[in-house]
């Protein structure tokens, strides 16, 4: 990655001198593609295949990601996966974008002497000021994956699968100030399964939100998108407000499948942990375990004589819950260990027993 004054000076160069081999088809358009996790990866390789074909009405300038940051347990700075995908297949490091924001002058200097005719934005992570928006003569479209004005915000699966919906989908949208409030431009829709995970759905999502984009830039590009696009009913717009860390701990004093619904959302990250007391010999000691992957009681008869008692049925720890129901835990991880079934946890315990902890944490 080039610092913003030495992709500045080479993009302003490039428009005074236009080399063949990077200069843009006169006769297609701009696009910028903002971008940061893995998602972004599939509609950018969706859009680049859409780009080589022969009668592709538009070439990619540009890409803008997060900064650099440090990932892995090795605290090594990378590049963002957006940022390491396109690097991967060629993608010219000159021509990759990482401001801390998207409003410095620097950058927006280095967007105006590229003249990009759109930007597209998929899970960018940065808010996008007037400045910018008012750089792109066809303004900025986003991928947004709920169904809009469903879930606006930072965490729009997660909050969608915590709450249980039957139906979600994708939209995309014109970009404007307000967040994730821009007219429709069209959307999909799609049932949710029961047992589905958030990073498997987010997926899902972009990967059909790709599609969707590709059908729809040539009526962006000839400007048929601006007028049927919908306006939003902002009367029925609910929110999806980014995810506290703390937010993850279980409390058995909900039912089992709202506590079933919360493993399923926060799956990936931040996870979900539970406090359980493991007794021996008249002595208790707490333990901390991270919930991985769980589904909901079919049979009350399967509940422990003592209320707070976890026993394992199956292929299961079973953890007593609100109004009768149980929470099945099928995959269960130590803090610093491996995944593990619950049947290989349940063997290591030699006996000891397992009991809700007598601490409710609500959020």
């Amino acid at each position: 990655m080039h610092s913003s004054s030495m992709i500045r000076r080479f993009c302003c160069l490039q428009s005074a001198t236009s080399p063949p081999s990077l200069s843009l088809s006169s006769k297609k358009k701009s696009l910028v593609f903002l971008g940061s996790p893995q998602v972004s990866a599939t509609v950018l390789d969706a859009l680049f295949n859409a780009s080589s074909a022969s009668d592709s009405l538009f070439e990619i300038a540009a890409i803008v990601t997060q900064p650099p940051a440090r990932r892995d347990r090795g605290k090594k700075l990378l590049p963002s996966p957006l940022a390491k995908f396109a690097l991967d297949i060629g993608f010219s490091s000159d021509l990759i974008f990482t401001p801390e924001r998207a409003g410095e002058d620097n950058f927006l200097s280095n967007l105006r002497c590229l003249q990009p005719d759109l930007c597209i934005t998929a899970a960018y992570g940065n808010i996008l000021p007037s400045k910018f928006l008012n750089i792109p003569p066809l303004g900025t479209v986003n991928i947004h994956p709920s169904l809009l004005p469903l879930y606006r915000g930072a965490a729009p699966v997660q909050r969608a699968l915590q709450d249980g919906v039957k139906e979600t989908g994708v939209s995309l949208v014109f970009t404007v100030r307000e967040l994730d409030a821009g007219p429709i431009i069209a959307n999909e829709r799609f049932e949710v399964d029961d047992e589905i995970k958030a990073p498997d759905l987010l997926s899902q999502l972009f990967s059909e939100g790709s599609k969707l984009l590709v059908r729809e830039l040539p009526s962006i590009f000839d400007g048929s998108a601006k007028v049927k696009a919908q306006p939003q009913d902002h009367n029925k717009a609910t929110l999806a407000p980014k995810i506290n860390p703390e937010e993850s701990w279980l409390s058995f004093d909900q039912e089992a499948l709202v506590l079933h619904n919360k493993v399923r959302a926060f799956a990936g990250w931040p996870g979900t942990r539970a406090k359980v007391l493991v007794e021996k010999n008249g002595e208790q000691k707490t333990m901390e375990l991270k919930i991985i992957t769980t589904r909901v009681g079919i049979h009350k008869t399967i509940l422990p004589k003592e209320v707070d008692d976890i026993t394992f049925v199956k292929d299961a720890l079973v953890f007593p819950c609100a109004g009768g129901t149980a929470l099945e835990v099928i995959e269960v991880q130590l803090p610093g260990k491996k995944v593990v079934r619950a049947d290989a946890f349940w063997n290591g315990l030699r006996g000891q027993k397992l009991k809700r902890l007598q601490e409710a944490i609500y959020w």
